[in-house]
């Protein structure tokens, strides 16, 4: 968030006016939310009614990818950017589930989200769950509180989860994700899910431009299949690819088939 003196600074809270991670909470159903997200999620849901099951899809995707990098990649250190307010199946909780000593990070910039996690993002007894207070583009600062919990000289899985088209800029969003894949070393993973605007394009372009009528900045963004994919370049793209976040591994042909408005991909650093 930016402060009018040009500079960044900590989300203020202002219930009146609508914001990602409530209005995310609203869609999935939760009640963590106020007034102004509830307006906003209905409008979005009356231009494209498939949002709740999007954000559902989303929340999936999650699930399936800290299981396999957990499980199957060995990953025991997460860095979850733009986390939302807590609900079922969160990182943590996949991870831990696992590998009980697995660490994660979480960042996000809204205090409701804040005084959520440090009620609710508790760790196992054998690993460590920690929780920032800070905007994405801060991504230096990031990196450098996030250090006090993880460890970079080792594998890290870089969660990047519908958090990147609220960066509109498309130059900055890139070197935000340059700039956290360079600060893991090789073995880690960066995984991506982002607003599409080549699927339902009408619809989708409806639901954004009312969202951006309610959040401070107005900066919610899709993109294309092919730009999302862009963010991965120079990784080793793990299979299916760039996909509908539903058809990323599915456990089931009816997930699979499920709507979305997500593209989704997770890649290794070689």
């Amino acid at each position: 968030m930016t402060d009018p003196s040009g500079s960044r600074g900590p989300y203020r809270f202002d219930a009146r006016v609508a914001h990602p991670a409530r209005v995310y909470d609203y869609w999935l159903g939760g009640k963590d939310n106020f007034e102004a997200d509830r307006i906003a999620g209905e409008e979005t849901i009356a231009a494209y009614p498939d949002i709740r099951a999007s954000a559902r899809a989303n929340r999936a995707f999650l699930a399936r990818t800290v299981s396999y990098l957990t499980a199957e990649a060995g990953i025991r250190q997460f860095l979850d950017l733009g986390t939302g307010l807590p609900t079922a199946s969160n990182t943590h909780e996949v991870a831990q589930s696992v590998a009980p000593e697995s660490r994660v990070v979480y960042v996000d910039n809204d205090p409701l989200v804040l005084s959520h996690a440090r009620a609710l993002l508790t760790s196992s007894p054998e690993g460590v769950t920690a929780y920032l207070d800070a905007d994405l583009r801060d991504t230096d600062r990031i990196l450098e509180q996030a250090a006090r919990t993880l460890d970079f000289g080792r594998p890290v899985a870089i969660m990047l989860l519908a958090i990147l088209h609220y960066i509109p800029d498309l130059a900055e969003a890139r070197r935000i994700v340059a700039r956290l894949v360079d600060a893991v070393p090789s073995g880690s993973y960066l995984t991506i899910s982002h607003a599409a605007s080549d699927i339902s394009p009408e619809a989708m372009a409806e639901m954004i431009r009312r969202m951006n009528e309610h959040l401070a900045e107005g900066n919610h963004v899709g993109r294309t299949r092919e730009v999302v994919a862009t963010f991965l370049d120079g990784l080793d793209l793990l299979e299916p690819g760039v996909v509908k976040v539903t058809e990323w591994r599915p456990r089931s042909q009816m997930e699979a088939e499920g709507p979305t408005s997500l593209w989704g991909g997770v890649a290794r650093k070689p």
